[in-house]
């Protein structure tokens, strides 16, 4: 009996032993799977570059055999390079004279060359058509003060950036496009280095455009040039350009061996092992994926703001990230960055710090709109540039007569109390219940949206396609979207905030997502006021927009009682998600006549990328005639509502009460001059001389209708059809 006890009691000490110890044993049996994935990789690495040091050298003498000699091939054979564009942008002139000097170059070589000013050239319509001309695209550009691109290359330089970073933008849009970079710097200018040439080599990158040969470097400080000036590397690199070119005209497919980072290959730097690469299959994207996507230079990593990834871009960087893993013992990290489950670790980091110290609303991390203050944001919508350009304006200027190019997209509270699972922020910002973040005042605020806003306008000016009367007018902010992220509702100072937007003649459209009653009942008069209906039941709006309150049933069907309160415009904003919500009709109605909206915008989810955040995929994005059978079908249950508007690129429609028909014409439009005069009455009145949505409507016209031949295009605009299809099409 003794011993069974002795027995017993060591094998309890042991137990209890294990419990105290349990996590130094986690630790180790995770440092042994990490060693053991670590040596498979490596294992498999090895093997495969033995494989390709070994393969059969027959059939790379064989290949060679069947080239021909010299760029112009004999008419039997394939046009492998139909010609060169070279790109320049110049301050001060330099880059232009490399240009000519190069296309000379070239022209010795019977190719057709082009050499043309980025100032005179637009990216948006022009790069696309590289995808399948056969060309090789040379990209000269200097850097100059702060790490800015010249004048002349601003505008090229900022939308490549934009669609690099851009979900609505394929990752493919570039496929096909074959190019080198040569960055003209100074390399004392330490921190500014060359950073609009490697900025652009990573954006062409990062669009699926393929480098033909390292990225090179040209340095204005002599002491420092590699071959004692900047025309000496420039002269360096023509003759690898003009020989790598040589090689291509001859039928090699394949661009450089990748793992180029910085300027500088990290293979051997022979060409006969990049050919060897090539020869076997080796791409670009597999062998530089890791290296290049993240890489940083200089200025980047001392905190350039430029550098800042956006919130609501984040969602494109997660997918690339999803690649090249390894797993360390405290999570997983990828090679040159930080995963999704990294992100979000620091994420909640900073949400715990806020919480605890009532510290900024803003991690830096996330910082990727124009920040202003600990808590607010302002960012220049697509619809701005689209309308600046002549090319037609956002849904809002279809249904409300709104002038997309004079609208200002903004928030004063980035945080948000639901994580949709379309968020296309990708559940970057912050999250919460109430206010609990250091508040800066609405004066600061608005200033410097305002400010801001203008700035980023004022990049527009000189760029192709551009139209100046626009611009001219977009300066001036005539309306304002507080729907850019967040909650703008849980700003406590909201009233007064939107006085001084409606002081500055600014006309206001705040979406809040039905979770703050008593902040809608508090609210004043605004020109539209949205509530989000992503869905019609407990069960699928706990899915769909996955609240943070326990009680968010109960404070959605309050939201929508407190709106039906409302005196000026309301509005309902369903978005349509196949196999989530979009056969919950009855549900709807139900929930239309609880909050008795004036109008009911129905739009279609737009995809926004793959994210750990949703499940969504493209198969739930429903196709523009399921948004109209899905309205029609709506309509038939609500007598008194009537389809007014359509916006076909928008995927969205528009119902509206049967009190915005007059004498037979909708007027869903708005005089903003008559609201301004109204709100102007109510505050002079201290309230007391209320108003009412019908005070302030206007005759749509007669395009913006549904069922027009125009579907929703402003005829007053041109229409700008994408020729490649290499692109994502789901629109905002």
């Amino acid at each position: 009996l003794d011993v069974s006890m002795d027995m017993w009691s060591y094998f309890h000490t042991c137990l209890v032993s294990i419990w105290l110890h349990r996590f130094y044993i986690y630790s180790a049996v995770a440092f042994g799977i990490s060693l053991w994935i670590v040596i498979q990789f490596t294992t498999t690495r090895t093997k495969r570059k033995s494989e390709k040091s070994h393969g059969n050298p027959s059939s790379l003498e064989g290949t060679a055999d069947k080239l021909g000699n010299g760029c112009t091939p004999p008419q039997a054979q394939e046009v492998h390079v139909a010609g060169v564009k070279i790109f320049y942008g110049s301050q001060t002139g330099t880059a232009k004279r490399f240009a000519k000097t190069l296309a000379e170059a070239v022209s010795s070589l019977n190719l057709p060359v082009e050499v043309i000013n980025m100032g005179d050239y637009d990216p948006e319509d022009g790069l696309a058509e590289e995808t399948s001309s056969r060309n090789i695209c040379v990209f000269l550009v200097a850097t100059y003060t702060e790490g800015q691109p010249p004048e002349s290359a601003a505008w090229f330089c900022k939308w490549l950036e934009e669609a690099a970073n851009d979900f609505r933008v394929g990752k493919s849009f570039l496929q096909g496009l074959r190019y080198a970079v040569f960055g003209l710097g100074n390399s004392a200018y330490v921190d500014h280095y060359n950073t609009v040439g490697r900025r652009m080599d990573r954006w062409l990158w990062m669009l699926s455009a393929s480098r033909i040969m390292t990225r090179a470097e040209g340095d204005c400080n002599v002491t420092q040039s590699k071959h004692g000036s900047i025309e000496a590397d420039f002269e360096a690199w023509k003759t690898k350009f003009l020989t790598r070119l040589q090689v291509l005209c001859k039928g090699e497919k394949k661009p450089c061996s990748g793992k180029c980072k910085k300027g500088k290959c990290k293979s051997s730097g022979k060409q006969s092992k990049e050919s060897s690469d090539h020869e076997h299959g080796t791409s670009e994207h597999e062998t530089t994926e890791a290296e290049e996507l993240f890489e940083t230079s200089s200025e980047e990593e001392a905190g350039g703001t430029d550098s800042v990834v956006d919130v609501e871009d984040l969602g494109n960087i997660m997918g690339h990230m999803k690649k090249a893993k390894v797993l360390l013992l405290e999570g997983v990290w990828n090679v040159h960055g930080v995963s999704h489950s990294g992100y979000h670790l620091v994420y909640f980091v900073c949400q715990f710090l806020q919480a605890k110290l009532n510290c900024l609303m803003i991690c830096p991390l996330f910082s990727g709109y124009k920040l202003i203050g600990s808590h607010s944001g302002v960012k220049l919508c697509r619809w701005t540039k689209s309308m600046l350009r002549g090319r037609g304006g956002c849904y809002k200027h279809t249904f409300y007569g709104i002038e997309s190019h004079r609208c200002m997209e903004a928030t004063p509270s980035l945080a948000c109390a639901n994580k949709c699972v379309f968020c296309w922020r990708h559940h970057t910002n912050p999250v919460g219940t109430e206010w609990r973040w250091k508040m800066d005042q609405p004066e600061v605020i608005l200033q410097e949206a305002i400010e801001k806003h203008q700035n980023m306008i004022k990049q527009f000016k000189g760029v192709s396609g551009v139209k100046a009367a626009r611009l001219e007018e977009a300066l001036a902010v005539k309306h304002c979207a507080l729907s850019l992220v967040g909650e703008p509702i849980m700003y406590p100072q909201i009233n007064h905030f939107v006085r001084l937007l409606h002081q500055h003649g600014i006309s206001t459209f705040l979406v809040t997502n039905a979770q703050f009653p008593e902040e809608i009942r508090r609210l004043e008069p605004v020109t539209q006021l949205y509530v989000s209906v992503d869905a019609s039941t407990k069960e699928s709006l706990r899915r769909i927009d996955r609240p943070l309150f326990k009680d968010f049933w109960q404070r959605f069907l309050d939201s929508l009682k407190a709106l039906a309160e409302k005196q000026q415009r309301t509005v309902y904003r369903l978005t349509l998600v196949k196999a989530w919500n979009v056969d919950e009709l009855k549900a709807y109605a139900d929930l239309i006549s609880l909050g008795k909206p004036d109008f009911i915008e129905v739009k279609g989810v737009t995809y926004c990328g793959e994210s750990s955040a949703s499940s969504l995929t493209m198969a739930n994005v429903p196709w523009h005639g399921e948004v109209v059978s899905f309205v029609q079908e709506l309509a038939r249950l609500l007598p008194e509502y009537g389809i007014a508007c359509e916006h076909e690129h928008s995927n969205c429609l528009l119902m509206a009460h049967s009190k915005f028909q007059v004498d037979g014409e909708w007027r869903t439009w708005i005089d903003y001059g008559r609201f301004q005069e109204l709100v102007r009455e109510y505050e002079r009145s201290g309230g007391s001389r209320t108003f009412t949505a019908a005070e302030y409507t206007a005759r749509t016209p007669p395009w913006a209708l549904f069922g027009a031949k125009e579907r929703g295009f402003d005829p007053l605009d041109v229409r700008f059809q994408r020729k490649s299809k290499a692109r994502d099409i789901s629109g905002c």
